[in-house]
């Protein structure tokens, strides 16, 4: 994989380094299994997991909390 130096990428605008942030993101989230998790966020999963199966209704759709951020911060 070629090398991008750090400065390269500073200079993109804010919505392409958003881009490449959604676009690293996905490649990691792609294999989770690769992706450790400590303790305390183990726990903290767990409780979530609790929580939202005791209240399912209460959950947001990815697509409606992307929607806001963009909204917010666009």
């Amino acid at each position: 994989m070629p090398e991008v130096p750090i400065d390269a990428l500073l200079k993109l605008s804010v919505a392409e380094r958003i881009q490449l942030v959604e676009d690293l993101w996905d490649s990691i989230a792609a294999d989770p299994e690769n992706v450790p998790l400590s303790e305390a966020q183990l726990i903290e999963v767990r409780r979530r997991l609790v929580e939202h199966k005791a209240n399912p209704d209460s959950a947001i759709h990815w697509e409606e909390v992307r929607r806001r951020l963009y909204e917010r911060y666009g």
